[in-house]
């Protein structure tokens, strides 16, 4: 759907036309773009299944690619997510806000459409202060790097303006994003949070607050050679995953490919494929930024 797009400046402290041209357009099932701590990311309302829709046609996306789900607060995790196991928490709170993406089994209960999700949400909490309080106003917000398909994700609102032009109705002028990497994704599905795309958190930080967490670069390193080969190079694999620079989620959303063949897709910004959660029947109420079922 094509509309008629406004840009506001989205800095500083006169920011009251700049929330309410947002919220608005979010309330109409419009798309927004705005700033997070990693990539410029394009916005819908999670629980409108065509504002949703939206957001994929104007990325040239297809619903195998759900977007990731942008909250404010990490007390919103068990409103959207359920099962969540000790060490997943414990990376929730040690890096929310941040550029960390969690893969969730989504609650049942929750009454939207994200794409094909297999019954699991990303989630993440932006280090953006302005973003983080769009959010606590408008609930959780379906958010994709803001970048159409196979092409880089956009780091300030005029790149991001070239690539979506008209399909957005409100820009949000935050500057240059600062971080320019995507999120890091981790699925949490499972007892052991398990790395499936690595960005602005290395490897390194998470497992110095939880040892135990395994990475697709460990699914990757060749087996053992037999003794009398050691000293052989070992062949270089073929299949091995590209780290990328979205999406937001590029964004953090914030490329178009799928960083490793997981049994879970992962998401958020740089349009890395996370898992599908299911539509069910009720929209949940959630603390600070999820609004009751209508």
């Amino acid at each position: 759907m094509r509309c008629v797009s406004e840009r506001f400046d989205f800095t500083g402290d006169e920011l009251a036309p700049a929330y309410r041209a947002a919220v608005d357009a979010i309330e109409a099932g419009d798309l927004v773009v705005l700033p997070t701590d990693t990539v410029y990311g394009i916005a819908a309302d999670a629980f409108k299944a065509d504002a949703v829709q939206r957001l994929l046609d104007a990325k040239g996306r297809g619903r195998d690619m759900p977007p990731p789900v942008l909250i404010s607060v990490v007390e919103s995790l068990d409103a959207l997510a359920t099962d969540v196991p000790d060490d997943g928490r414990t990376l929730c709170q040690e890096f929310w806000p941040g550029p960390l993406t969690v893969i969730c089994h989504a609650q049942t209960s929750l009454m939207w459409d994200l794409g094909e999700t297999q019954g699991t949400v990303a989630l993440r909490v932006p280090d953006h202060e302005n973003t983080r309080e769009l959010l606590s106003r408008t609930g959780p917000l379906a958010v994709s790097s803001a970048n159409k398909s196979g092409r880089p994700a956009a780091l300030d609102v005029y790149d991001a303006e070239e690539q979506l032009e008209d399909t957005v109705a409100v820009y949000l002028d935050g500057g240059t994003a600062t971080g320019g990497q995507p999120s890091t994704i981790v699925d949490i599905t499972g007892d052991t949070p398990h790395v499936v795309r690595l960005g602005a958190l290395s490897l390194e930080q998470l497992r110095a607050v939880v040892p135990g967490v395994t990475s697709y670069l460990d699914d990757d390193k060749p087996d053992e050679e037999p003794e009398e080969k050691q000293d052989e190079e070992p062949e270089a694999k073929a299949d091995e995953p590209e780290a990328k620079a979205d999406e937001p989620e590029a964004t953090p959303d914030e490329t178009d490919e799928k960083p490793t063949e997981e049994p879970v897709a992962a998401s958020n910004e740089q349009d890395d494929k996370p898992p599908s959660p299911a539509k069910d029947d009720e929209k949940p109420s959630e603390p600070d930024d999820v609004r009751p079922a209508t």
